[in-house]
C-alpha cells in the first residue's frame, strides 16, 4: 500500500527566520500517528536553516529547483550537490510556475530530473494542464507528453525514487479545485501511462500527489480517492494549521 506523501511548496516566501519559525512549529504539532510522510519545501537561502531545525524528526526537507550539470560557469544556478550539502534530500522538477512563468519547456525538465537522481536527490515531477487545455478536452494529451517526456528511459531503481505530481494549472492558487472525480481521473491516467511504459509493480508503487488549492477541508476527500496518494501544497502550507489540517486529512 503506498503510503501518502504531503509537501508544502513555500515558492518564493518566508525569509530564513521565519522559515525556521515555521519548521519548527510544524514538527511540534506533528502527530506521532501520523499516516503520511511529510516535507516542507523551502527558498534556496533557507534550505541549510530549515533542515537543520528539523534534524531529527520525520519532516523532510527539498528544493524547489535544480540546475542539470554538476558545476561550472551557470551564474545563479544552483547543483544537486549544492542542494544536498544544504540538506535536501529531494527536488522539484517541472513546476507549473517553472514551465509556465519561467518557461522551461519538457526537455529541461527532464535534464533536470536527470542530474538530481543521478546527484542521489529524489525527485517530484510535476505535471498538468492549463484551463484553456482542459476546456478543449486535452488534458489527457498534455499529460502523455509530460508524463513521457519526464519519465522515459529511466531505469526502474530511478523511478521507485520519483513521485509525480499533477497540478491542474488552472487550479493553483485561484481558489478553484479539481474535483474529487477529476482528480482521480487524471491520476488514473497517469498510473495507467506509467504502467505502459514501466510495468504493473512500478505503477501501482509509484506515489502521484495532487496539487492545486488543498485545504485543510478539501483535503482528506481528495486523498481518499484510490489513486491520490498525497498532497504538494502551496499556500496552505506556509501556516501551521491550514497545513497538518492537510497532513491530518491524508
Amino acid at each position: 500500500m503506498r503510503k501518502p506523501f504531503v509537501a508544502g511548496n513555500w515558492k518564493m516566501n518566508k525569509t530564513i527566520a521565519e522559515g525556521v519559525t515555521l519548521a519548527r512549529a510544524l514538527a511540534e504539532g506533528l502527530s506521532k500517528d501520523a499516516k503520511a510522510d511529510v516535507a516542507v519545501i523551502p527558498p534556496f537561502l533557507a534550505v541549510p536553516a530549515v533542515a537543520q531545525a528539523l534534524k531529527g524528526t520525520p519532516v523532510k526537507v527539498g528544493a524547489q529547483d535544480v540546475f542539470w550539470e554538476a558545476q561550472g560557469a551557470f551564474t545563479g544556478e544552483i547543483s544537486a550537490a549544492m542542494l544536498q550539502d544544504a540538506g535536501a534530500t529531494f527536488v522539484l522538477c517541472g513546476h507549473s510556475e517553472r514551465r509556465h512563468v519561467i518557461g522551461e519547456p519538457d526537455e529541461i525538465v527532464r535534464r533536470k530530473l536527470d542530474a538530481a537522481l543521478k546527484a542521489g536527490l529524489d525527485a517530484i515531477l510535476c505535471v498538468g494542464e492549463k484551463l484553456d487545455e482542459r476546456e478543449a478536452g486535452l488534458t489527457e494529451k498534455r499529460l502523455d507528453i509530460q508524463v513521457r517526456s519526464g519519465l522515459t528511459g529511466l531505469a526502474p531503481s530511478h523511478l521507485s525514487r520519483v513521485t509525480v505530481a499533477y497540478e491542474p494549472v488552472w487550479a493553483i492558487g485561484t481558489g478553484k479545485t479539481a474535483t474529487t472525480a477529476q482528480a482521480q481521473e487524471a491520476h488514473l491516467f497517469i498510473r495507467k501511462l506509467v504502467r505502459g511504459m514501466f510495468g504493473a509493480a512500478a505503477a501501482d508503487d509509484l506515489r502521484i500527489q495532487y496539487g492545486g488549492s488543498v485545504t485543510a477541508q478539501n483535503a482528506k476527500e481528495l486523498m481518499g480517492q484510490p489513486d491520490v496518494d498525497g498532497a504538494l501544497v502551496g499556500g496552505a502550507s506556509l501556516k501551521p494549521e491550514s497545513f497538518l489540517g492537510i497532513i491530518a486529512g491524508a
